[in-house]
């Protein structure tokens, strides 16, 4: 919600052509008081007017403030309330559900990393074969073995610390590759014995742990598929509510004497903005520029821009007895005019995007999306495992519904996407204009510009006074 500064304030404080400029091209305000007639005609006939005359045009603010006494105040504060309740209802769920996530991907890196030794008894290499086996005669030791130390000290560590003639017992139990190899070992027979019946035990756990935690594993990340689609079906569905929820809200207005507590009073506040590039035919057609100007290559594109402000002063009145509002009283149209190019206009937008960080649109954004990019990474080395086998053997990589859920559907387009996003992070950087910029391409869509604004102005203008005669 564009509130602390107007668009057009944007545009002659952060634009350095402008700044030095101190204001538009041009522009003309025409101003409209009638109690008994609506904003939604003027506002529907300048935006189809702009649309047919080929401009690309698009709404930049929309801010309301009813008077706290009136009718209309009241109505609105209900349906925002109810969106609000239903939307922090369904960001219950997904805290919930995120929670859920978070604790599976921890226990999945926990599972993959005493998985890692069961795969490192397959290795090749010796030394990687003996760690892996010593590591896990480590862990039957202290999660299995030990049971029956809690039993009657029989474990192997509590015989080895806490009964004589078995101080060499754990170091024979790790030496022991298997039975056989226990009977070669120079131990008396009685440490023998505990080995061999020690190393049948740990074989046996051996396959069937394994077998166990591969299918633990499985079973784990199926489940974590799962809560990340009620992830995605749960951000699909606050989105709307919490949306709804900020459109209804009221812009602050402080000191604006036109609001009264008790009067029966809305102000409104709409920005149109309308963009249509330059053709530099059109310029040398017009003398405006040399010949064979238009075959240059120029660094970007320069654009006629024209900015409507919309200030209206109204009285809502209830459309008979429905649950709408009709709204009669004083519009004043403003229509400036601006030459922009491409680097410009992405300033504009940056500095648009910046008034927006605040609202609720920007916490959807750190309830949902940036939570969830925080553990995509995570997330996608589970996820993907059985796509990385299926790229080794050429098949194509199927869907992750992770990544559908932040609106991604490949790695190569994520990348271009990332990539983007890396060089857009630091500030939007306005390049020097060349001379034929500043004082061909500029002038002409300064000129182009101002006529389209007084035309826009002129055609409502025209068409406001046939409809009165009519």
């Amino acid at each position: 919600m564009v509130g602390i500064r107007s668009v057009a304030e944007i545009i002659e404080q952060e634009i350095p052509y402008y700044k030095k400029k101190g204001g538009p091209e041009s522009a003309h305000k025409i101003v409209y008081d009638s109690s008994s007639e609506t904003l939604e005609p003027i506002y529907f006939f300048i935006l189809d007017l702009m649309n047919d005359q080929g401009m690309s045009t698009e709404k930049l603010v929309d801010n309301f403030t009813s008077s706290p006494g009136s009718g209309h105040f009241s109505e609105l504060g209900q349906r925002a309330t109810i969106m609000q309740q239903q939307g922090t209802t369904i960001l219950g769920h997904v805290n919930t559900v995120l929670r859920s996530v978070l604790n599976l991907v921890y226990d999945l890196k926990e599972f993959k990393i005493r998985l890692q030794s069961y795969d490192d008894l397959k290795a090749s290499d010796k030394n990687t074969k003996e760690a892996a086996m010593l590591s896990l005669k480590q862990i039957w030791m202290d999660k299995v073995d030990v049971a029956k130390g809690n039993a009657g000290n029989s474990s192997i560590k509590a015989m080895a610390l806490g009964q004589a003639g078995f101080i060499t017992l754990i170091d024979a139990f790790l030496a022991a590759q298997d039975v056989a190899s226990a009977d070669k070992l120079d131990l008396n027979d009685r440490v023998k014995r505990v080995v061999k019946s020690r190393i049948a035990e740990f074989n046996i756990w051996l396959v069937q742990s394994e077998k166990e935690l591969r299918k633990r594993y499985q079973m784990e990340r199926t489940y974590l598929k799962s809560q990340v689609n009620s992830l995605k079906l749960y951000s699909r569905w606050v989105k709307p509510y919490l949306k709804a929820a900020e459109s209804l809200e009221q812009k602050e207005v402080g000191r604006n004497p036109a609001l009264v507590k008790t009067f029966n009073t809305i102000l409104l506040e709409l920005n149109l903005f309308g963009k249509a590039e330059i053709s530099m035919r059109d310029a040398v057609v017009a003398g405006m520029a040399p010949e064979n100007f238009d075959k240059l290559n120029l660094k970007r594109k320069y654009y006629e821009c024209i900015l409507v402000d919309f200030a209206f002063r109204g009285i809502p009145q209830r459309a008979g007895q429905q649950a709408h509002y009709v709204f009669g009283g004083r519009a004043e149209v403003t229509f400036k005019a601006y030459a922009l190019n491409e680097d410009e206009l992405e300033k504009l937008d940056e500095e648009l995007n910046k008034a927006d960080i605040d609202d609720v649109l920007g916490l959807i954004e750190g309830a949902t999306t940036e939570s969830f990019e925080q553990l995509q990474e995570d997330i996608n080395s589970f996820l993907n495992e059985d796509d990385e086998e299926e790229k080794k053997k050429n098949v194509p990589r199927a869907d992750n519904p992770f990544m559908a859920l932040l609106g991604k559907y490949d790695k190569k387009s994520d990348e271009k996407k990332s990539k983007k996003k890396a060089e857009k992070k630091g500030a939007c950087e306005i390049r020097k204009e060349s001379w034929a910029e500043k004082n061909i391409v500029r002038v002409f869509a300064s000129t182009k510009a101002s006529k389209r604004a007084f035309d826009l102005f002129d055609l409502y203008k025209k068409g406001h006074l046939m409809e009165s005669y009519t």
